[in-house]
């Protein structure tokens, strides 16, 4: 498909979402980010400034609105488990039409209430490997070397797919389309839940993490396996491993800083959601339960 021109609403545009917006228009694509007044009032007079080693230090000029008033080719939605439902009135659903709703959401439960709002056969879920944090309104750090998405959506045609994932690529992040949706969303949630569970329980770093306490990270990461491949999802502990001893000492999990700033935390939408799937499927899982409790207990 010949590369074109979209219209691409961001809903959230803190860490994920606003480095997704600059990149997306400073391709070329028109981007409308959806926020409160305060933040929308922000990025339309100052745009979003990213810094990134890998993508460079630029700023991007966005439209910005509180709600969605005209229909998009895809609305990017990258708040938090915590705020999505309030989020969502800003996007009504009859405004969007035909576009695509494609949640860039940590976990594995949203997609199914979106399809109970949304035409279920333009819901694309996605998931994005980056490590990128909002440190104003407007103003991004994007920490990681890396960034790309998997991008799904079992009945979502595969031309409109494809249309994204190409201009997100040609935007910046490695962009690839997956055929197996549930495959996707665990191969995010295996890697994510021990690392953001363990981050947040014992407040390190992923370096500090995987060497004071690698046994309980190993275990988690088991553990973590065996409900994902119940799922239908992967289920190869050693390379998990492997990737967390490749990344930066210093990375920190975004449920981490939540806590570090006293933000309500997605521990349901990550260790909630495990569980709930380890005892739909008999499997056992102590350590992350034991983890969730003592997380709960903080008064998280």
């Amino acid at each position: 498909m010949a590369y074109e021109e979209l219209t691409v609403a961001v809903l959230g545009p803190g860490g994920t979402g606003g480095l997704l917006a600059a990149l997306l228009s400073r391709a070329g694509h028109r981007v409308i980010c959806l926020a409160g007044d305060e933040t929308a009032d922000t990025l339309r007079t100052a745009g979003i400034r990213v810094r990134s080693e890998k993508f460079g230090d630029f700023t991007s000029r966005v439209e910005a609105d509180t709600t969605l008033r005209e229909p998009v080719d895809a609305c990017l939605v990258a708040v938090k488990h915590t705020t999505l439902d309030a989020a969502l009135d800003r996007v009504p659903p009859a405004t969007l039409g035909d576009g695509l709703i494609v949640p860039v959401l940590n976990g594995v439960e949203h997609p199914a209430a979106l399809r109970t709002r949304y035409r279920p056969d333009r819901v694309a879920p996605a998931v994005i490997r980056v490590e990128s944090t909002r440190v104003a309104p407007g103003v991004i750090e994007h920490g990681s070397p890396f960034a790309e998405v998997d991008l799904t959506g079992e009945r979502v045609p595969r031309e409109r797919l494809d249309a994204l994932a190409e201009a997100l690529t040609a935007a910046g992040p490695t962009t690839r389309v997956l055929p197996d949706e549930s495959a996707a969303l665990w191969a995010k949630m295996s890697f994510l839940a021990p690392f953001a569970l363990l981050t947040t329980r014992h407040g390190l770093s992923l370096g500090d993490v995987r060497t004071k306490y690698r046994e309980e990270l190993t275990a988690l990461v088991e553990e973590t396996a065996k409900v994902s491949a119940a799922c239908g999802g992967p289920a190869d502990p050693a390379q998990a491993l492997a990737r967390y001893d490749s990344f930066p000492h210093g990375m920190k999990s975004s449920m981490q800083r939540d806590a570090e700033a006293g933000r309500p935390l997605e521990l349901d939408a990550i260790g909630g959601a495990l569980l709930r799937a380890a005892e739909r499927h008999g499997v056992e899982a102590p350590v992350t339960a034991r983890l969730v409790r003592e997380l709960r207990d903080a008064g998280h």
